[in-house]
């Protein structure tokens, strides 16, 4: 087993936005490294972070991560960090590129979906999103029942 795969297998969830899959209709997927100071990491090693109104931004030819919530640590006395700062991340130049062209297409924006450790690094899992109205929320709803109850239907028939 290479290295890469070794990382991924030993990831460890740090916080997931589950309001993500709800309130938007996901997109490509990247994963990113989160540029981070001592208290924050240490911080996030105690599972102290909120995704739930971060997204992504371009501000210049760089992304950044804009709402991400990380509680202070405790033990840092006057050398804390500022909970809701700015965070750069780190993605390849042509993945920048690429996301660059997508999100100024109308109405795709970049959200977060879950925070974790990929060995002793933290990445975050984003996702190219559009919105969804109400109604899309109730159609999306309707069919996930459908595909359950068809998914029931099935079973019943095979345990017959």
């Amino acid at each position: 087993m290479n290295q890469r795969k070794k990382n991924k297998a030993k990831a460890a969830y740090i916080c997931v936005n589950r309001r993500a899959r709800h309130d938007y209709e996901l997109g490509d997927t990247y994963e990113a490294g989160v540029v981070l100071v001592g208290t924050e990491v240490k911080s996030l090693r105690q599972g102290k972070a909120d995704l739930t109104d971060a997204f992504a931004r371009f501000i210049g030819d760089e992304l950044f991560l804009i709402g991400l919530n990380i509680t202070p640590y405790d033990k840092a006395a006057r050398f804390n960090h500022e909970p809701k700062r700015d965070r750069k991340l780190l993605l390849s130049r042509n993945e920048l590129t690429r996301l660059a062209v997508k999100m100024k297409e109308r109405g795709f924006t970049l959200i977060p979906l879950e925070m974790h450790f990929a060995g002793s690094w933290v990445k975050v899992t984003l996702a190219l999103a559009r919105g969804r109205k109400q109604h899309d929320n109730r159609q999306a709803i309707l069919e996930t029942q459908q595909r359950r109850e068809m998914r029931a239907v099935v079973r019943e028939r095979k345990s017959r």
